[in-house]
């Protein structure tokens, strides 16, 4: 179900609990402030959710209240995820659905990055 990205933080979401160990997954990348993993459900040949290890609901959240050492690092490593992935050469996608029209469905902040084949349009038309 979509979540409103103005609520409080659930500690419960699925990425929190990954956080925490208590659900596993195929880690693409870790540093102090990002893990990174394979979505459990792929859209595309790559697809790797990175997600910030603060409690953030939203973008909107995130640019407020993270620290700029947790900014940085964050948009730091997506890049870095893209280039040592060897995403770069041909491209690649990201998404951050943020809110319930987006159709955001984890109440953590996360980017989805898409890369393996050609993706099509943005949006249907």
């Amino acid at each position: 179900m979509p979540i409103d990205a103005t609520l409080p933080y659930d500690a419960s979401n699925i990425f929190a609990r990954i956080l925490r160990g208590e659900i596993p997954n195929r880690t693409v990348y870790e540093d102090e402030h990002v893990l990174a993993f394979h979505d459990i459900n792929p859209q595309a040949p790559t697809h790797v959710l990175v997600i910030p290890k603060g409690a953030y609901v939203s973008w909107d959240d995130f640019s407020v209240r993270a620290s700029e050492a947790e900014i940085a690092g964050f948009i730091r490593a997506v890049g870095k995820i893209a280039r040592e992935a060897g995403l770069v050469e041909h491209g690649y996608r990201l998404l951050a659905n943020i809110g319930q029209h987006a159709g955001q469905e984890v109440p953590h902040l996360h980017i989805h990055i898409f890369a393996g084949a050609p993706l099509g349009p943005m949006l249907a038309r």
